[in-house]
C-alpha cells in the first residue's frame, strides 16, 4: 500500500538525497516539499535562497512546493505552530509522514519526532547513520549538482561561498570540517542533477553578511541561455 509522505525541504544536498531514496521505493507517494520561509524577507531561513528560485527548483524537480512562513526572529513554538499550519491541509488530504534529511544530530531529530507526533504524524529520516563522507561522495557520483549558498565563516572560510560542491571541494574542506556541513559549517543549494527535468542557470549576486558570522551569496534564476554556476 502506498504511505503519503511529505519531505521537509531546504533546496540543499541532503534533503535531495533524501528525495532520491524516496522517490526510489514504490512504497511512498511524495504529496509535497515543504519548506520555511521569512516572512519579511522571503527567503529560506538558513539558506538564504529567493522564494521565485525555490519554485523554479520544485517544478524542475515536478512536486509541488509548500511554504512555511516564520517572522523574524521565531522561537520554537512559533516554528511547531508555522510547520504545523502548513501541514494541515495536506493531513486533510491523507499525509501520513514527513520525511527529514538530518543525518546525526540526536537533538534535532528529537524536535521532530516530537513535532510530528503531536500532529499524529510520523517522522522519518532516510538518511540517518549514514557516513557523512560515503553520503558527499554518492552525491557527487550520482551526477547531483550543488553550489554553496552559505558559510559559517566561524567554521569555514569565507571563499568557500560560491563554490560547486564536488570532489575538488571535498579535498579542499579542513579535516575538522564535515564534508556534508552537517554541523552548520556550510550550506548548498542543488541547481540539476538526475532528479530534475532540467538543470537550472543561476546568476550570482551580491554577498551579504548575517550576525557577522553567516556569509550568503544571493543567486537569481539567470535568464535565457546563461550558463550555470562555474566551476571554482
Amino acid at each position: 500500500m502506498t504511505e503519503v509522505v511529505a519531505l521537509a525541504w531546504s533546496g540543499g544536498k541532503d534533503c535531495t538525497q533524501a528525495l532520491a531514496q524516496l522517490t526510489a521505493s514504490p512504497d511512498v507517494r511524495i504529496c509535497a516539499l515543504v519548506a520555511t520561509l521569512g516572512e519579511e524577507n522571503k527567503r529560506l531561513s538558513m539558506h538564504g535562497i529567493r522564494e521565485d528560485l525555490l519554485e523554479r527548483q520544485a517544478a524542475a524537480l515536478g512536486f509541488p512546493l509548500v511554504k512555511a512562513w516564520l517572522p523574524a526572529p521565531a522561537d520554537n513554538d512559533t516554528y511547531r505552530e508555522r510547520f504545523a499550519a502548513a501541514l494541515k491541509p495536506l493531513i486533510v488530504e491523507g499525509l501520513e509522514r514527513v520525511a527529514f534529511g538530518d543525518i546525526a544530530l540526536a537533538d534535532v531529530r528529537a524536535f521532530r519526532e516530537e513535532q510530528m507526533e503531536a500532529l499524529g504524524l510520523a517522522a522519518q529520516f532516510p538518511l540517518w547513520g549514514e557516513s557523512t563522507a560515503s553520503l558527499a561522495r554518492g552525491f557527487i557520483a550520482n551526477g547531483h549538482q550543488a553550489v554553496i549558498c552559505c558559510v559559517d565563516t566561524q567554521q569555514l572560510e569565507a571563499n568557500f561561498l560560491g563554490r560547486r560542491y564536488d570532489e575538488t571541494l571535498l579535498a579542499d574542506l579542513p579535516p575538522d570540517v564535515d564534508p556534508c556541513g552537517e554541523n552548520g559549517e556550510f550550506h548548498s543549494f542543488v541547481y540539476g542533477g538526475p532528479l530534475f527535468d532540467h538543470a537550472l542557470a543561476l546568476e550570482p549576486g551580491q554577498r551579504h553578511v548575517s550576525r557577522e558570522r553567516f556569509h550568503f551569496l544571493d543567486f537569481r534564476p539567470a535568464p535565457r541561455g546563461a550558463s550555470h554556476p562555474r566551476k571554482e
